[in-house]
Formats: C-alpha cells, sequence, structure tokens
C-alpha cells in the first residue's frame, strides 16, 4: 500500500521522510505504525512514526491485551442482516477479516449470481458482438454463451445485450459501465497554490464522507477516505476552517488533483 501510494502521488523517499511535507498515508499504513499488527524488536523509527500517526498515540504493550471480548453471535447476526441471507462458518471468517469487502462481494452475488465462474477476460471486461464463452456453473452443467448484438445506450445509461444461451435467442437489459451512470462525473481541478483546496492525491472512489457545507473543522480531522485498489486512504484537515463547498459523495469516482472539498 505505501509503494502503490508513493508511485500514485509522485513522492520520493525524501518527501515521506520530511517533516514539512503534508502526506495522506493510506489506512493500512497508520495501523501498521500505530502497533496494531504489532512491533518490530527496536520499535519503528520515531520520526517518520510520529508524521505517519498525525498525533495519534501508538499502542503499548501487546496489542491483543487492548482487545474487547468479541460476541461472534452478534457479530454473525449483523453480517446476515447485512447481506440479507445466513452465512457460512467460511464467509463468516471473510466477514471478520475484510467486513466491507465481504459485504461488497456478497452484494455482486446477489446481483448477478456466481460471477467466480466467468473466465477472468469475460468477468472484467465483458463480451463483445460475435464472441463465445463457456461457463461451468457447477459440475457437469455448462453454459454456452454467445454475444449477437449490444444496442445503443438509452437515456437512463442501460443498453440491451441480444445473446444465445444454449443456442436459445435471449435478451437483457444492464447498465452500460463504460458510458452510463459509473462514468467518474465531472469535478473540477484544485488549484495547487490555494490553500483553500483539498484535492484527490489519487485516483479511486469516495469511500466515506465525514464532513459536510458549514461545518467547522480542526486541524487533524478526518475529512473523506478514498479507496483505490482495496487500499483505504484518509485525508485529514491540514489546518482548522471551516467547510464552504463539497464536490463529492460516496460512491463518486475520482482523479488525482480532483477538487473534493473548498474551505472557506
Amino acid at each position: 500500500d505505501m509503494a502503490l501510494m508513493m508511485v500514485s502521488q509522485n513522492l520520493t523517499r525524501e518527501d515521506v521522510e520530511n517533516p514539512n511535507t503534508d502526506v495522506a498515508f493510506p489506512e493500512s499504513v497508520v495501523d501498521m505504525m500505530k502497533g496494531t499488527l504489532g512491533f518490530p524488536k527496536n520499535g519503528w523509527p520515531k520520526k517518520i512514526q510520529k508524521k505517519i500517526l498525525k498525533g495519534s498515540r501508538p499502542i503499548k504493550g501487546r496489542v491483543g491485551a487492548t482487545l474487547k471480548p468479541a460476541n461472534l453471535k452478534k457479530l454473525k447476526d449483523g453480517a446476515e442482516s447485512k447481506v440479507g441471507r445466513a452465512i457460512t462458518e467460511n464467509e463468516f471468517a471473510s466477514y471478520l477479516m475484510y467486513p466491507k469487502v465481504f459485504v461488497d462481494y456478497a452484494k455482486i452475488i446477489r446481483d448477478y449470481g456466481p460471477v467466480s465462474t466467468l473466465p477472468t477476460n469475460v468477468f472484467f471486461y465483458g463480451m463483445k458482438p460475435g464472441d463465445e464463452t463457456r461457463v461451468e456453473i457447477e459440475k457437469g452443467k455448462l453454459l454456452i454463451i454467445q454475444c449477437l448484438a449490444i444496442s445503443d445506450m438509452d437515456e437512463s445509461g442501460m443498453v440491451t445485450v441480444f445473446f444465445e444461451l444454449n443456442g436459445q435467442p435471449r435478451h437483457a437489459r444492464v447498465p452500460d459501465r463504460i458510458h452510463g451512470k459509473n462514468v467518474a462525473q465531472k469535478i473540477p481541478k484544485a488549484e495547487e497554490e490555494n490553500k483553500k483546496h483539498i484535492g484527490a492525491p489519487m485516483p479511486g472512489v469516495i469511500s466515506t464522507l465525514a464532513v459536510k457545507q458549514g461545518q467547522k473543522i480542526k486541524a487533524g480531522d478526518v475529512i473523506l477516505s478514498i479507496e483505490a485498489m482495496k487500499m483505504e486512504t484518509a485525508i485529514h484537515a491540514e489546518k482548522n476552517g471551516t467547510i464552504s463547498n463539497v464536490h463529492v459523495k460516496p460512491g463518486d469516482r475520482i482523479d488525482a488533483k480532483d477538487l473534493l472539498v473548498e474551505l472557506e
């Protein structure tokens, strides 16, 4: 995560170590410096640890001793409530380790079926007219799918896909993921020299938004978080101020240097 962050923000080691250069560190790196994964024998370098934690204090002593006892039944009931069905023990273990990832996965399965059976290229890029693929949905049960044609997108961002399923003609309306509603919205760019502008350090998706227009914030407060390649990065306020405008909302796709929030 640290390497991806440095590449996406075009940072050098000197930038990361410089106490006067503000860096939005991934949450996984913050957790590591805080001690949630334990500590190396001689601890972390104090200067970089202080910069990454931004005022938070590291854990003292054995990490496990700081954890509260877990009510597994309550946690499992909560997981099943979020996904709307009973879950297996393996799924519950996945939820405990990666709750958001598992809930997103369960939603995809609910909406689209067992997509894990699709060939990788079909899952990521879809099919074009003339393409054919074979999908084994269970042992001995093979589906042969041929894409025949795809209509133009309508005003609601949907297209009609015409295809054959085991030789039988079918059609379905689906969202156009390339040109439809899921395309990144037009967001103004942050001005680098404008101290009232808070820009995106990397491309990704707005995961959470912690502020609203007119809200007063203090230096160090979390403004929002960005998710990119399963890496979540929190954006903190560099100074006290008041939010004058918010240009994004959870779920929005953003590019590097997009203007996220403006201060008065």
